[in-house]
């Protein structure tokens, strides 16, 4: 399965934002990953602050902190893509793809450097 969404609010630059992600199977019932990554680019594909393929414990529900250089502007370049990749079980068979993306924008601040 698939999913794109855009995240309804706008993240402080160098500040906070806590992504809550839930997966669910071929008919909608929550499901455990067996492996579950994310990666942060901009719009571009260029990956920001070292943030590719970072792993994370499985469950049905997962929490993505981003902070600090995770939303640095630099340049013109406040757009973010937060990549999710898991794989799971199901009846259908082994190691089945689940991928999501979420596009946002870093809000820029007057005086953060």
């Amino acid at each position: 399965m698939a999913a794109s969404t855009s995240l309804t609010v706008m993240p402080a630059e160098k500040g906070l934002a806590k992504v809550t992600v839930s997966f669910v199977d071929e008919n909608g019932d929550a499901v455990t990953p067996t492996a579950i990554t994310w990666t942060l680019t901009d719009r571009s594909g260029n990956v920001i602050n070292s943030r590719s393929a970072v792993s994370v414990t499985p469950d049905d529900t997962v929490t993505i902190v981003l902070s600090g250089s995770d939303l640095a502007i630099t340049g013109n370049k406040a757009q973010r893509v937060l990549l999710i990749e898991a794989t799971y079980n199901s009846d259908l068979g082994s190691n089945l793809p689940l991928k999501a993306q979420a596009f946002f924008t870093v809000a820029e601040l007057v005086g953060v450097s």
